[in-house]
């Protein structure tokens, strides 16, 4: 199962759950993995999984909360 790993400027235990919750309703995506020291998330999803498409969910968030979001 591919792996997917983005930089995202989390701060807390809040965001990590909040990028959690965002990816884990995306249809396909098996683990969510996020380190808030590290400021790492990786995600492990099918192939039906586009990381842009993962990307552009984070970033609708990360706009709303003025968390950086990027591919790692």
């Amino acid at each position: 199962m591919p792996e997917t790993k983005f930089n995202v400027g989390m701060t807390c235990e809040g965001c990590a759950n909040a990028v959690k919750r965002i990816l884990g309703k995306v249809e396909g995506v098996s683990s969510v993995e996020t380190d808030v020291a590290a400021k790492t998330v990786v995600v492990q999803a099918d192939e039906s999984v586009t990381p842009a498409s993962m990307l552009e969910k984070l970033e609708k968030w990360g706009s709303a909360s003025g968390k950086s979001v990027a591919l790692a």
